[in-house]
């Protein structure tokens, strides 16, 4: 059945995934789905489709070296999990099984930065920085959840693998109106339109970067946000022509450390263009290892939360 959903309102991202592979599982009979038993958001794909259904258990390098074998067989397998482990413990599989033959393997999955009150073992948080430094991996982390079944629709034209970051995944505001922006992988959305300054974010913070431009709207500020949702292949074009249009003026607000994700992508836009700015600051996480706590109380204590993301924007408002 189609997903419906009021604009504004809160939606599962797993259900969206869901409810997308068994539609996908119908138009490609190639199609498979693998899990390394977090194969809850798969049930709809399972039931319609079991012979093209595989849980290998607690065993995420498996579950790659499985996608890659049916990928040579000319299958299209998405696998489907907690990426702190999809992206840690089976690293080297989804380096050298499939990033190597560049085989389209569709690795998707939950628990993106401090989401699920799991503790530092169930975090992912750097698995961003893991992903872009694979060859050939194109690298993506979704706040709307409906666009998680647009990018995961778009992926199944794709010759090479691909890595889609959720949060939780279990209750996501829908942020965008459909068709209220053209959404390609590889190019970023201007989820809010400004002039002063520009925050970029992506994936559990873009509402907050939203509601934080709001709030210094109110003030007077006009704050442009832009979801960058590919971090690889990055949309250089959209952070040049922010940097003209916004007096060059940069927050990168992401749940992630804060080297070595989106926040490093752009730098290295920045230098590599000779791109020239007033002021750049990063929020992310930094260098330790997180505890238990809720998210937004997580994003407080580690000062990437909304107090300190407005903070962060009239300093670079105020820079000279």
């Amino acid at each position: 059945m189609p997903v419906t959903f009021t604009f504004g309102e809160w939606l599962s991202a797993r259900s969206v995934i869901g409810s997308t592979l068994a539609e996908l599982g119908g138009e490609y009979d190639n199609l498979w789905t693998i899990t390394p038993e977090i194969g809850a958001t798969l049930g709809e794909f399972r039931s319609l489709y079991p012979d093209r259904f595989v849980d290998v258990g607690i065993a995420e390098q498996v579950s790659i070296g499985l996608a890659a074998g049916l990928a040579y067989e000319g299958n299209i397998p998405v696998v489907s999990g907690m990426l702190p482990f999809l992206s840690m413990r089976a690293l080297e599989q989804i380096r050298s099984d499939v990033c190597y033959p560049n085989l389209p393997v569709k690795i998707i999955g939950t628990h993106g930065g401090l989401v699920g009150n799991g503790g530092s073992t169930h975090y992912a948080v750097e698995d961003l920085a893991l992903m872009c430094a694979l060859t050939n991996m194109t690298v993506t982390s979704i706040a709307d959840p409906l666009m998680a079944g647009d990018i995961l629709r778009q992926s199944m034209k794709m010759s090479g693998p691909i890595y889609i970051r959720l949060g939780v995944g279990k209750s996501d505001m829908v942020l965008y109106e459909p068709g209220q922006h053209d959404i390609q992988i590889g190019k970023g959305i201007v989820a809010r339109d400004g002039y002063d300054a520009t925050i970029f974010t992506h994936g559990t913070t873009v509402a907050q970067a939203l509601e934080a431009a709001e709030t210094l709207g109110a003030l007077g500020h006009s704050i442009r946000v832009i979801d960058m949702f590919t971090l690889k292949p990055i949309d250089a074009d959209l952070i040049e022509r922010c940097a003209s249009e916004t007096g060059g003026r940069f927050v990168v607000l992401e749940d992630h450390l804060a080297y070595g994700g989106l926040a490093s992508r752009i730098a290295d836009v920045i230098a590599d263009r000779g791109i020239h700015l007033t002021a750049f600051e990063r929020l992310g996480i930094p260098q330790v290892y997180a505890g238990f706590g809720g998210d937004e109380e997580l994003r407080d204590k580690y000062g990437y939360g909304l107090t300190s993301t407005i903070s962060a924007i009239m300093r670079v408002l105020a820079a000279k």
